[in-house]
């Protein structure tokens, strides 16, 4: 029965409320009696008044917590999925602020990734029902109110590390006074400071990542790669602090496999540093079928095949990066480069792609075609990429930019190695 077509009990509650304040203890006098003297039949309440389970059902409706956090996401990583996903945990609906560039050259310093970049990379999270784009970094009492009276947000949610605004008082004082803030755990192993400094490292022997999407002439990557490459950089490296285990895969995956007649489409490469490239070409990838399985090279052929100071984030934190986007079912972890038959079969993959932007020379090796099966098959597909950022193009922003990360890391580093000697145990995730 339509809710909106009963508007005259709604009426009778509000005109005639001894008349059903009557009607509930008679129905609990007919309960008891029916109770005592139980070989009469009386009949139930709800069959002489079935328009009210109407309050019934209203009543006990459980409400959708709305919960929200904001973070400047720059440099998106695996932590910053996480640390969304575990926000989600803990509402219904996740609201998520992305800080503007504007405020982030303010408190921090230039953000590596523009503003549309790092809303598209949060926009492709599985766990984000909504964004708010030029978020304050920090969250003032107008717009704290905002929050809850326009976005109707019932938490605000950040990590268990501290976030401080530069005149050193607590971002989040005014959601713990008002009763409204919960604490989630940070992801340890990663964060934006330790990826710049590991790009950093990648260029003190001058084997600085080169942008191989043609965005960025070869002779000027040169100039970089000579400029800084002697230069002793802040502290990082390509080794991963990062401890995989089978429940974090768990936690970012869907665990679910395709229908049996579900459309398969293919997809592989290194996905290096995810960023928004990344994110659009799984889009494209993704509308071409029912189910996208996306596959991610090993690190040693990474390496072999783009040089040795790749990957920059290593197999697992790759796979984290891709399994959290919202348009990936599912991921081969050290998928081979070559598309073999036995591949296509076991899989029941229906097409495979590749886009129109990629680093170096991935789709060749000594003359091999990796898709060459898939092509003689005629399920092989080249879509256009939606972007033409690479991996490679990140990484030259901050080489040509050098002394602003190396600074700004020294200083992250050192607030760090505070944080790290402080933290204790925190349950959850």
């Amino acid at each position: 029965m339509d809710f909106e077509s009963n508007n005259w009990v709604w009426e009778g509650m509000y005109y005639y409320p001894r008349l059903f304040g009557g009607i509930m203890l008679t129905a609990a006098l007919l309960g008891l009696s029916t109770s005592y003297f139980g070989g009469i039949s009386v009949p139930t309440l709800l069959y002489p008044f079935p328009y009210l389970s109407i309050f019934y059902k209203k009543k006990h409706e459980k409400k959708r917590i709305r919960v929200y956090m904001d973070g400047c996401f720059d440099l998106m990583h695996y932590g910053h999925a996480n640390a969304l996903r575990q926000a989600k945990a803990l509402g219904d609906e996740l609201v998520v602020g992305v800080v503007s560039d504007e405020e982030i050259i303010a408190t921090k310093g230039p953000p590596v990734l523009c503003m549309e970049e790092r809303l598209a990379l949060v926009s492709g999270l599985k766990w984000v029902d909504e964004v708010i784009s030029s978020a304050p970094y920090a969250i003032t009492e107008d717009f704290m109110n905002r929050l809850f009276n326009e976005y109707k947000i019932d938490y605000i949610i950040h990590g268990d590390d501290p976030c401080l605004l530069p005149d050193g008082t607590d971002a989040y004082a005014l959601a713990k006074k008002a009763g409204r803030y919960k604490q989630i755990k940070r992801t340890e192993g990663v964060s934006s400071t330790d990826i710049v400094g590991r790009i950093l490292s990648a260029s003190k022997s001058g084997d600085s990542p080169q942008d191989c999407s043609n965005s960025t002439p070869v002779g000027e990557a040169d100039d970089i790669k000579n400029k800084f490459g002697a230069e002793k950089q802040a502290k990082g490296g390509q080794i991963s602090h990062f401890l995989p285990t089978s429940r974090r895969i768990v936690q970012f995956s869907n665990g679910k496999g395709p229908a049996p007649n579900s459309r398969v489409v293919y997809i592989d490469g290194a996905f290096d540093l995810f960023h928004a490239g990344h994110v659009e070409i799984l889009r494209s990838a993704r509308q071409h079928g029912d189910f996208l399985l996306v596959g991610i090279y090993p690190d040693q052929t990474v390496s072999k095949l783009r040089g040795h100071q790749y990957p920059l984030m290593n197999l697992y934190e790759r796979s984290l990066g891709v399994l959290a986007c919202r348009y990936v079912d599912e991921v081969i972890i050290g998928a081979p480069w070559e598309v073999t038959q036995d591949m296509i079969t076991t899989f029941n993959i229906s097409l495979v792609v590749h886009g129109t932007v990629s680093e170096s020379n991935s789709s060749t090796e000594g003359g091999q075609d990796p898709y060459a099966v898939p092509k003689s098959m005629g399920i092989f597909q080249v879509i256009e990429s939606p972007k033409d950022i690479t991996t490679s193009s990140v990484a030259q922003r901050i080489i040509a930019n050098h002394e602003i990360y190396v600074k700004r890391n020294t200083k992250k580093a050192a607030s760090e190695k505070k944080y790290y000697a402080e933290r204790k145990y925190v349950s959850g995730d």
